[in-house]
Formats: structure tokens, C-alpha cells, sequence
């Protein structure tokens, strides 16, 4: 992997090892390419919200789950969730679903606490993104429903993803959020 592809793919990058029991793994092969990445493609000072959270993740990511302890890796900077409050809903929708990578088991738990709060309006996002086709907003937007608690049963989120997995599946990026609400979370399968 590329230290830029890396920092396109954020935290999601190192997903795998987060499947692996959520335990740090052996990536003593990433850990040199996911340093190179956070190194040479930091958050300007003025880097949009999303490009803040988005190496937030990565960093925290690394935390988790790669070896080498927190001496290894930056300190995951400061990421203004104010957003999240104010924001109205299709705009909440979507920046949640850019930062869907961090929907990860364990990461951003500040942010999926605040996300928690305006779930019904994810949820308006999530229909609003399938009726436009927008199958990788969709996508993003369900990966986090499926993370998050209190989702309204009415949604029908896994007929809803595996809706999507059919519309939109082939795209990587959408497969892969697809993947992601399924392994993690057990959601539309």
C-alpha cells in the first residue's frame, strides 16, 4: 500500500486487523507505510472537519490495532464535533458519510456518542441518499446505523443494505462499507 492511498482510505485501511478479534496484530509490514502516511499527509491548519476526523481515526486506528505502542504514533489530534449538533441533516448525512470509516468497533466513540443524537436524521439521510442513488452515501450512512443504537426499526436498514449491495455493490467503496456493517456489526446480510 501507498502512504497516500492509505491516508484516502483512513482508518479503514487497517480494518482487517480489526476483524482479527479486535486485538493488535502482526502488521509489522503497515506500520511502516501507515507512519509514512500520517507523516507526510497531516491535517492542514485550515483541513475541512472531515479531513481532521478522518486522520483522527487513522491515528486512532493505529493505536488499536497495530503494534508498537502509543510512543510509535502521533496523539490523535483535537476534531471539532460542534458540527454534529448543528449541523441540519443532509448536511450531518453527509459528513457522517465521509467519515464512515471510523464506524470501526472502539474508534471515534465521541463522535459515535454525538452521532447517536441525531439518528433519526441519519436515518432521513440514509432514505434521501437510496432514493437519489447515491449508493456510497448510502453505504457510508448505513455502515454507521448499523454501529449505532436506537435506529428506527421502521428504517428496515438490512433490507436496506442488501438493496444497496445490489444497486451500487460494485463499486469498491461501497462494497466495502457493505462488508463492514456486515463482519462488524451483523447488519444486512
Amino acid at each position: 500500500m501507498a502512504p497516500a492511498a492509505v491516508r484516502v482510505l483512513g482508518a479503514d485501511a487497517l480494518a482487517p486487523y480489526a476483524a482479527d478479534h479486535h486485538t493488535p496484530a502482526a502488521g509489522h509490514e503497515d506500520r511502516g507505510v501507515v507512519q509514512a502516511a500520517l507523516a507526510a499527509f497531516p491535517p492542514g491548519a485550515d483541513a475541512s472537519a472531515v479531513s481532521v476526523w478522518s486522520y483522527r481515526g487513522l491515528v486512532e486506528a493505529s493505536h488499536a490495532f497495530l503494534p508498537g505502542g502509543p510512543d510509535r504514533w502521533p496523539q490523535p489530534p483535537d476534531a471539532a464535533a460542534g458540527w454534529v449538533e448543528a449541523d441540519p441533516w443532509p448536511k450531518l448525512a453527509h459528513r457522517a458519510s465521509q467519515l464512515a470509516a471510523l464506524a470501526l468497533p472502539g474508534l471515534s466513540p465521541a463522535l459515535a456518542d454525538a452521532l447517536t443524537t441525531r439518528t433519526d436524521d441519519l436515518a432521513r439521510g440514509f432514505v434521501r441518499a437510496v432514493r437519489r442513488r447515491d449508493w456510497l452515501q448510502a453505504a457510508g450512512l448505513g455502515r454507521w446505523l448499523a454501529r449505532l443504537p436506537g435506529v428506527p426499526p421502521t428504517l428496515g436498514l438490512d433490507a436496506g443494505l442488501a438493496f444497496i449491495g445490489h444497486m451500487g455493490g460494485g463499486d469498491a467503496r461501497v462494497a466495502l462499507h457493505l462488508v463492514a456493517a456486515r463482519c462488524f456489526y451483523g447488519r444486512g446480510e
